[in-house]
């Protein structure tokens, strides 16, 4: 203990000492000081604190171990209430919510008056470093993560997708090694299936028994590429329902998309604004039915990734209501902005919204999706999160079936939904909690360990500040082209944990490259299969028995 305390005094008196900030790292000048032996290695007010050479050197300690935090005065908004507490973090968890909450020394306290703390952020459906069309989107797992944590988002589900005929391990484990030592948030992976055989299923058996895989997804669009056909689709349910997993599908009827397309050509039709003749809302519809039946008539429960469309969204609601395990997410484009921009002069402009499905010219499409999202119609919002530049969008110049789809929103995310939804008393700040985190989090099987803010979950927390404003701009990213563009948001993310890091303080990235980590998403998800399980006991199938002197030839006269 008596060491100890000479300890802290030393460091009480190095702290007023500092000679250079470079870098992350504080060099503390230590004349008249010698009780740190060289080489040793302790902890102190947030920094690894080591000597060498004579110089005292303090590492912020947020890069290694996190620290504890008292967060004071905010409203804490969780998915099922709202209520003004204190909360402790610690050891990268949430320690203790209201009470008597003891702290250390080196405990940072943070007053929240005037802000919500929320869960952090999830975000079910990025594509980062994702090959498509002969190109890759402009997003790595470093710069799309960093924008994440940015906006609020604490964990991202990207995607593995294999190419026809390649191993779908092989592709899991590209991508888990793409991401090592880039990526600024937690991550978990969806893993594509396009294409069928017995190797394929005992893949799929072995990413959820060992990999923490438990979502597949099937793309009904996408013709000559992942598309696969209602034949190949129904064994892929069949699967996921006996490993336990969720089949994700991206609902557009491909081949009749194909035609349009072909006849949109040919009539001379080939700016950006052919995307959304080629993909209209009944194609969108339709593919979201057929999924639906199929999935249903398998026992697996089905989640439709980006539901664009009124007439789509409410397919998936009536499926909802007659007692189908279905899911539905819309991704924040389709609330932020419209199709209207298919019909801008400038081909950047308009080429830059190209998306698929594409967002509907409607002006009262976003207020019906925002109405199914608070009715739970729809139960998540993604980012779909898929950038590509002006020269990658440039092939499709002359032809645009060429030009790749995607768009921006994993840092807007929060604070698009948040405008268009809470901010004009269109929707509760729980239920908002519950579109962009808790659910997600439910269906993915990473709830309570993520998605609320509980004692024990991780320390994955947002504090929002719901009257500061900010003006989108691609300006202030790492993107050329932004889909929100100077659009003025209510809503900031001051500050952000992940895991008890502190990765942004007053707005400003603190994040470590490298420091997210992999999030295994077990199979049997409760949430979901609780659904299944209590369909199943209401699905009751009667075999008729007859007796057998009933069977008799009938004999006509005449």
């Amino acid at each position: 203990m008596a060491a100890f305390g000479r300890l802290a005094n030393y460091f009480f008196r190095i702290t007023s000492k500092f000679s250079s900030l470079k870098n992350g790292k504080c060099n503390f000048t230590t004349a008249g000081i010698g009780c740190l032996a060289s080489g040793c290695l302790v902890w102190y007010a947030g920094y690894q604190i080591t000597k060498s050479a004579g110089i005292v050197h303090a590492t912020e300690a947020y890069e290694l171990c996190p620290r504890s935090v008292l967060i004071k005065n905010g409203v804490i908004v969780n998915a099922d209430k709202i209520v003004r507490e204190d909360i402790y973090l610690d050891g990268g968890i949430i320690k203790q919510i209201g009470g008597q909450i003891e702290t250390t020394l080196d405990t940072k306290v943070i007053d929240a008056d005037g802000s919500y703390i929320i869960p952090g952020g999830i975000d079910p459906h990025t594509h980062l470093e994702q090959e498509l069309m002969s190109t890759k989107t402009v997003d790595d797992y470093f710069t799309g993560t960093k924008a994440a944590l940015r906006g609020g988002t604490t964990t991202i589900i990207d995607f593995a997708i294999p190419s026809k005929g390649q191993s779908l391990i092989e592709t899991y484990q590209k991508r888990r090694e793409a991401a090592a030592g880039k990526v600024c948030c937690d991550y978990g992976l969806h893993v594509g299936v396009t294409w069928w055989s017995d190797k394929v299923r005992q893949e799929m058996e072995e990413l959820a028994g060992k990999h923490g895989v438990n979502s597949f997804k099937m793309f009904m669009s996408k013709k000559n590429n992942w598309m696969m056909t209602d034949a190949e689709m129904i064994p892929v349910f069949q699967t996921c329902r006996r490993v336990g997993a969720v089949a994700l599908v991206h609902a557009e009827n491909g081949n009749v998309i194909e035609e349009n397309q072909k006849k949109l050509l040919e009539l001379g039709i080939t700016g950006p604004e052919g995307h959304l003749l080629s993909c209209p809302e009944e194609v969108e519809a339709e593919a979201v039915n057929r999924a639906c039946v199929l999935a249903n008539q398998c026992g697996c429960p089905l989640y439709v990734v980006h539901v664009m469309s009124k007439g789509a969204s409410s397919v998936l609601q009536e499926k909802r209501l007659a007692g189908a395990v279905v899911f539905g997410e819309t991704r924040v484009a389709a609330i932020g902005t419209d199709g209207s921009h298919y019909l801008n002069t400038c081909w950047r402009h308009a080429a830059g919204h190209v998306m698929s499905p594409p967002l509907r010219p409607d002006p009262t499409t976003p207020a019906h999706l925002i109405q199914l999202l608070n009715n739970d119609g729809l139960q998540c919002t993604s980012s779909d999160h898929s950038v590509f530049n002006a020269t990658q969008k440039f092939v499709g110049r002359e032809d645009f079936t060429k030009i790749p789809c995607g768009a921006n929103g994993i840092e807007e995310r929060l604070a698009v939904i948040w405008e268009k939804t809470v901010a004009q008393g269109r929707m509760n700040p729980m239920r908002f909690v519950e579109i962009t985190s808790t659910n997600a989090a439910k269906i993915f099987n990473l709830y309570p360990k993520k998605g609320c803010i509980a004692e024990g979950s991780d320390a994955d927390i947002v504090i929002w500040n719901p009257k500061k404003t900010q003006t989108i701009s691609a300006n202030k990213q790492e993107i050329d082209f932004n889909i929100f563009e100077g659009q003025e948001v209510h809503g900031v993310p001051e500050y952000v944990f992940l895991r008890g890091h502190m990765v942004v303080e007053n707005g400003q990235l603190r994040a470590r490259k490298g420091m997210g980590l992999f999030v295994e998403m077990l199979n049997f998800p409760t949430y979901v299969y609780g659904q299944v399980r209590k369909k199943d006991e209401g699905d009751h199938l009667l075999k008729v028995v007859r007796h057998p002197g009933c069977i008799k030839e009938r004999r006509h006269s005449g």
